[in-house]
């Protein structure tokens, strides 16, 4: 088997040296396979633009219909009707029943008490009203999932804000499941916006799902169609392709032959002339040279010998001035340091940023293998106490440079099964954070275990995150205050690197933050391979806050 396999590629390389027509055709059909995979997927994208505007428009138009009818309907409700739970009901099961018809899903929230939402459990409940699901003070469509709604979302409508939209992956119970429990799970556009409720004078939240399953079946029809094309037009090009190449081929090939007795020594060999393109007057020149060849071949020997001398001089010539060219750009490397300050400075100023590229680089590689899965852990058996303590002697002349005492609470070991040099990365980049932000505080580094995880925090009493920040810190190229020096020199992608690393060990990394009041971020590890975590030996919101409420946003979990 491998034998025949062996000889078959043989057989296709040799077939890819020798015959010119089949690197033409090979060439050609791969860059037409090219060109048309780049129209394609043009095409393919213009055409999903198309129809995700016309969509997103066609469901703004309805949501805002749909929002306009019901505040006329509770505008019409009575004043002295003060039954909320009914009033909910009423308002949301007409919009149900049209939604069933036009293809939309209903979600009725809240209610919003002052700036912060009424939490609510997730899970279904039975059916109320007109067939509508009541999950405490949620009202939707049967069969549909609340957490469809994506966090960002809900945080938005978390106090009094206008209409908005985003995309979103629409869960609902599927319609053949019966009582097995099987969900669907569909792309789709939900637009949300806010209403008042007579009876209890609260502004709830309506969200309005819509499912974009015929724009992705035309998609679909699309892309089939342009890949059908694409491979009848591939055979067409390579057919084309194959009979214009054959009539330039065959009397190449001819030559070739003419050329290979002309140069075994049969002189009077000459080709055939047919016409007077070309590939005629190619032949004809042939035979000319071949009636030549032999008066000539002394003087061609001699030219060939002067050829070969000439290159030889040249290239002994050329060694000199290289050599010289050299030496200068040595000296002036050496003598650097002799430049004038602005020159000098410039010279430093080079060095660093060229250090900071180099950074960059290396995050953006790191990033790319992470977006493309090829990420992978070198696990071994890990004491997470040396790593802080590794990390903390590297990153000391920093903390004395910004004024910043670090300390490290820690008892004993903190084993766990871990990458040595991407845990250490995580670490760094979070102490480093840390300096950054301190102000000249403490920042506090604490590391603990349980049998389940392994954890390390790092807390600092400087400038804090802003309400909503922790969800984002760790996105690519954030920053908290655009406007702030770094000192550090960071890229922007330190604190997402550290969540990729995260992540690919199984653990968490979260972030938590108050204005002012400093902020924390938590390393939370399994100690074995593929361990779940269910609880972690340190808490997010340190004991030394003053408020015990969470001001983040599940930022990295």
């Amino acid at each position: 088997m491998a034998r025949a396999f062996g000889h078959g590629l043989g057989r296709v390389t040799g077939l890819w040296r020798r015959s010119l027509a089949a690197r033409v055709v090979v060439s050609t059909v791969a860059l037409a396979a090219v060109i048309i995979s780049i129209v394609g997927w043009l095409l393919v994208q213009q055409t999903r633009e198309g129809l995700l505007e016309n969509r997103i428009d066609a469901v703004l138009a309805e949501a805002a219909n749909e929002t306009t009818d019901a505040e006329t309907r509770l505008a019409r409700a009575q004043g002295n009707d003060l039954d909320a739970s009914r009033q909910r009901t009423d308002l949301v099961s007409p919009m149900i029943v049209r939604g069933n018809a036009s293809g939309f899903s209903v979600l009725l929230s809240g209610p919003i008490v002052g700036a912060r939402p009424v939490a609510t459990p997730a899970t279904a409940s039975p059916v109320d009203g007109d067939g509508a699901r009541v999950a405490g003070v949620n009202i939707y469509t049967p069969g549909l999932d609340p957490a469809s709604v994506p966090d960002s979302m809900r945080a938005h409508f978390s106090e009094p804000a206008p209409t908005t939209w985003t995309y979103t992956r629409i869960r609902a119970a599927s319609e053949s499941a019966g009582a097995s429990g099987a969900v669907t799970e569909g792309a789709g556009i939900v637009v949300g916006s806010q209403v008042k409720l007579p009876a209890d004078g609260a502004t709830y939240t309506l969200y309005f799902f819509f499912p974009l399953d015929e724009e992705r079946q035309t998609l679909a029809l699309l892309t089939r169609a342009l890949f059908t094309a694409a491979a009848l037009l591939l055979v067409l090009v390579a057919g084309i392709t194959w009979l214009v190449t054959r009539q330039v081929v065959t009397p190449i090939r001819l030559a070739r032959r003419g050329a290979e007795r002309l140069a075994a020594g049969m002189l009077q060999e000459r080709l055939e002339v047919q016409g007077e393109d070309d590939l005629a007057r190619l032949a004809t020149s042939f035979n000319q040279m071949a009636s030549n060849l032999q008066l000539q071949i002394r003087q061609l020997e001699e030219l060939s010998r002067v050829q070969r001398r000439f290159v030889s001089d040249v290239s002994h010539e050329l060694r000199t001035p290289l050599t010289t060219v050299r030496m200068a750009s040595d000296v002036l490397h050496d003598a650097r340091e002799d430049f004038d300050p602005a020159t000098a400075r410039a010279a430093e100023l080079l060095a660093q940023e060229l250090d900071r590229f180099e950074t960059l680089l290396t995050d953006l590689l790191e990033i790319s293998r992470f977006d493309a899965g090829a990420a992978i852990l070198d696990l071994e058996d890990l004491d997470l106490v040396d790593v802080v303590m590794r990390v903390v002697d590297m990153t000391r002349p920093l903390a004395d440079q910004r004024g910043t005492r670090i300390v490290v609470k820690a008892v004993g070991q903190c084993l766990a099964e871990a990458d040595s040099r991407r845990v250490e990365r995580i670490v760094r980049n979070l102490i480093v954070n840390a300096i950054d932000h301190a102000e000249s505080g403490d920042v506090v580094v604490s590391v603990a275990a349980n049998s389940q995880a392994a954890a390390v925090s790092v807390r600092d009493y400087g400038v804090g995150l802003e309400p909503g920040a922790a969800a984002l810190v760790f996105n690519r190229f954030w920053r908290a205050d655009p406007a702030r020096a770094r000192t550090s020199g960071g890229t922007g992608l330190g604190l997402s690197i550290a969540r990729e690393d995260t992540h690919l060990h199984g653990g968490w990394l979260q972030a938590w933050g108050r204005p002012g009041g400093g902020a924390l971020f938590l390393l939370t590890l399994p100690r074995l391979r593929g361990g779940v975590i269910t609880g972690g030996p340190l808490p997010l919101i340190p004991l030394d806050a003053q408020e015990r409420r969470a001001t983040w946003a599940g930022g990295g979990q």
